[in-house]
């Protein structure tokens, strides 16, 4: 997945798009590398997690 999603987001994208994003968000958590856009980068994952997760009607936990 790349770029930013928007109220048009297709949820028939979310079963491949949301293990992908939870993955970069784990590999970003577990970096020594934290460069001044690191937190950026993970408010932009947790957001896009977030999401896709409300208009899509997942669970959390899924």
């Amino acid at each position: 997945m790349t770029g930013s999603i928007d109220s048009n987001y297709d949820c028939a994208n979310a079963s491949s798009d949301l293990p992908q994003l939870m993955e970069q968000l784990r590999q970003l958590e577990n970096t020594d590398d934290r460069q001044a856009d690191w937190q950026e980068q993970m408010n932009h994952l947790e957001n896009q997690i977030r999401f896709i997760q409300n208009k899509c009607d997942i669970p959390k936990g899924s």
